[in-house]
């Protein structure tokens, strides 16, 4: 008899110190969405958190973004994941958004373009510098994205396979930049962003986003020039 379950997903959520986002983040994962924390170093328990709430959790030693993601990337077991951060920005009962397109072959890479739902989720400088950086892949690589949204859907293999290396902010770029040369089909849908929990250590602050604009372009000018 032909097993009729849905297929589960694998959901990898970068994380650095989010112990107070987690329980409510966990607790929202809907049935069949596995959450992966890859834990960055954190120092206020958010890997005890995570395993409490029944998270599978991935110790990250090497510092970055990038870092935290490849390696939860790399635990991952289903053949489609998600990634989404672990701040309580976006509600996991969203998952299906950028998931359900995937599952059904529509969709390569599935990228949530946040749609802000209360005052504070994305400061106006942080939306500066994703515009510019949707700008660029326009110009240089005719990617037509408005949002390098940080939920997004693919398949786990075929993203291991794009040999992605950044291990800082410029992996979601790259992922993108990647996908699009290998001929992918990119789409966007919108999803609800909502204020963090706690404060950011990307958006949160001018510096941090000037930093992550830094490494974007970076990873953006090194792939379009190959």
């Amino acid at each position: 008899m032909e097993d009729s379950r849905a297929p589960e997903i694998d959901v990898i959520l970068p994380c650095l110190n989010e112990a107070g986002a987690l329980p409510w983040v966990l607790s929202r994962m809907p049935s069949g969405f596995r959450p992966i924390v890859a834990d960055n170093g954190s120092t206020d328990g958010s890997a005890i958190v995570a395993a409490d709430h029944g998270a599978t959790v991935v110790h990250v030693p090497q510092r970055g973004f990038g870092a935290a993601c490849h390696a939860g990337l790399l635990a991952a077991k289903s053949a489609i994941v998600c990634v989404m951060d672990a701040d309580a920005s976006f509600d996991p009962r969203d998952l299906p958004i950028v998931a359900d397109p995937v599952l059904a072959g529509d969709v390569d890479l599935m990228l949530g373009r946040r749609s802000v739902t209360g005052r504070g989720a994305w400061p106006i400088h942080a939306r500066l510098g994703n515009k510019v950086l949707a700008a660029e892949l326009r110009r240089r690589i005719g990617i037509r994205v408005t949002d390098l949204g940080p939920m997004r859907a693919a398949r786990r293999e075929e993203l291991l396979a794009l040999g992605m290396s950044d291990r800082r902010f410029g992996y979601p770029l790259e992922m993108v930049v990647k996908a699009a040369r290998a001929g992918w089909q990119i789409a966007e849908a919108d999803v609800p962003y909502h204020p963090r929990t706690g404060k950011s250590k990307v958006t949160g602050t001018v510096r941090g986003t000037m930093r992550t604009v830094r490494d974007m372009r970076r990873v953006l000018a090194t792939v379009a020039a190959s």
